[in-house]
């Protein structure tokens, strides 16, 4: 089937579904959302702490802002991205109250602000301990009641059109590369679908399903940087795979590894080894509230020093009632595997969290390739640099959503519909022996990437890496040739190629800079004479 639409937008989060209600209200076409499962499973579900923006003026202002994601950037970060998305944060947190997301507030009617770690201020507007499932419930709600969007569930997309579709030779070199839509592949017909686009939008969000243990659902495979890389796209600054210090110890959930907040370090948690015995004061004078790459390694070292396989938050000293309102669903989560969080430590260790890379754009959204935009997660904005300050993506997501949006819609009536695209050639067959090898495939990128690619790296480690995935990378792209496109071969495809742009790009950083911490070259940059 052929499918013609003006904005075609790739991933539902609060990227995809913010871009999609604000070209929807321009009325300049027929919008797609293509959503890989349903609505309610992105990665913005799963963000519990909430959203950085400065409202409150009498303590607060932008430069502070600024200053706090430079520093944790590892002052690499884009300034005009970075003063992009702070100054325009408080204009989209309106919109985003307007569309029905609740924020907790004072009883003076004023935002509840929490403090996470890396900020100089409180400024992390939130609801409860889920503000992700709120502004996904909120956004939704707005989605599925506009009339103007079709959303399609549980489709895949399995590369996006260039064209090299159409037999011309497209390469890293080549000027004015263009989208033309996405190859969707059908889950009930189980065909692949031309779906024709004048704009695309890639916010398909992160790729913390690569590593073993990660934050993310399994969902988060990378599609988005994995077929603009294949398509030619620049994708830069992926070696910045953030770790979250504190996912709760569990071992029989690892995709995903239950959350325990920031906020939670920002209310008074102090990490502690499973004795009693405190530890952050060795590594930094903000001691539980460094920012995360600092506490990850922290609790990295810890663990390997004392062969441990968790470390634990301890907020035991802090009132019980006050605890379990602040936090209920982490209270609640906790109880149920018996722990007591008011009376008893949580057992906490790292998991792969957010990815700061991605497929670079400039500050309106778009990408090196000519009517594609991307946002969220898989972007590189240049926001982040070597570092995400904590809850700065949510707000990145909808003040790019902006951007795109509004340049989008002044450029859509330039574009036209490329009708000379061929329709997908769906030879082939799929056997359970090859489902098998590709469970098998899935397993070893977790294996090689937390082993080789993860908090701590070298050259040796990293070149066994790159080794292991090359292999990997050769057998299923040839498996990919014999068999019928389904979204397992597909995303083992796009794993395997988002651990190459890891591996690869942190084989070139010959630095220690950000999240990036390599025992080969350990003087920091700023450290060199």
């Amino acid at each position: 089937m052929v499918y013609k639409y003006d904005f075609l937008i790739i991933g539902a989060g609060v990227a995809g579904m913010s871009y999609a209600l604000k070209v929807a209200r321009e009325h300049k076409g027929k919008i797609c959302l293509i959503c890989k499962t349903t609505l309610d499973e992105a990665n913005t579900y799963f963000a519990q702490g909430g959203v950085a923006s400065v409202t409150n003026l009498k303590i607060d202002n932008f430069d502070k802002h600024i200053e706090d994601t430079m520093i944790a950037g590892d002052y690499i970060n884009d300034v005009e991205a970075v003063e992009q998305v702070v100054r325009n944060a408080p204009e989209q947190i309106d919109e985003l109250v307007k569309w029905g997301v609740h924020f907790d507030r004072k009883e003076d009617g004023s935002f509840d602000l929490h403090r996470e770690g890396g900020h100089s201020e409180f400024r992390i507007l939130h609801h409860a301990d889920d503000t992700g499932a709120e502004i996904q419930r909120g956004l939704m709600e707005a989605v599925r009641s506009n009339p103007d969007i079709d959303i399609k569930e549980n489709h895949f997309a399995v590369e996006i059109i260039t064209q090299h579709h159409l037999g011309i030779v497209v390469t890293r070199r080549t000027p004015n590369i263009q989208c033309y839509g996405a190859y969707v592949l059908n889950p009930e017909t189980q065909k692949v679908d031309t779906y024709l686009s004048k704009v695309t939008l890639m916010c398909t969000g992160g790729c913390g399903a690569v590593y073993q243990t990660t934050t993310n659902p399994l969902i988060a495979t990378g599609d988005g940087e994995a077929m603009v890389y294949r398509a030619k796209g620049t994708v830069q600054d992926m070696e910045f795979v953030q770790f979250h210090p504190t996912s709760l110890y569990n071992p029989r959930e690892t995709h995903p590894a239950y959350l325990i907040t920031e906020a939670m370090r920002g209310y008074g948690g102090i990490l502690r080894l499973p004795n009693g015995e405190s530890f952050m004061e060795k590594y930094d004078k903000r001691l539980s509230l460094a920012p995360r790459d600092i506490v990850a390694r922290a609790i990295d070292k810890e663990m390997k020093i004392h062969g441990i396989d968790h470390v634990c938050l301890d907020v035991t000293h802090k009132d019980p009632e006050e605890t379990k309102h602040h936090f209920p669903n982490i209270y609640k989560k906790c109880l149920s595997i018996g722990i007591d969080i008011t009376k008893e430590y949580i057992p906490v260790r790292p998991a792969a969290h957010y990815m700061c890379g991605g497929i670079k754009v400039d500050l309106n959204g778009e990408s090196s390739i000519k009517r594609l935009y991307a946002i969220g997660e898989c972007s590189c904005t240049g926001l982040h640099g070597g570092n995400r300050l904590a809850s700065n993506s949510l707000i990145e997501a909808v003040v790019y959503a902006d951007a795109a949006a509004k340049h989008s819609v002044a450029h859509i009536d330039e574009y036209d519909f490329n009708v000379h695209v061929p329709e997908w050639d769906d030879q082939g067959t799929m056997t359970n022996e090859e489902k098998v090898l590709i469970t098998q495939s899935v397993k070893e990128v977790g294996q090689i990437m937390s082993n080789y690619v993860g908090i701590v790296r070298s050259d040796l480690r990293l070149k066994r890496a790159w080794n292991r995935l090359d292999l990997l990378y050769e057998e299923t792209e040839s498996l990919f040739k014999r068999v019928k496109a389904s979204k397992d071969i597909c995303e083992l495809r796009n794993m395997i190629n988002v651990g190459y742009l890891i591996t690869r790009q942190a084989i070139e950083r010959k630095e220690c800079r950000g999240l990036h911490f390599t025992i080969d070259y350990p003087l920091h940059a700023y450290d060199k004479k």
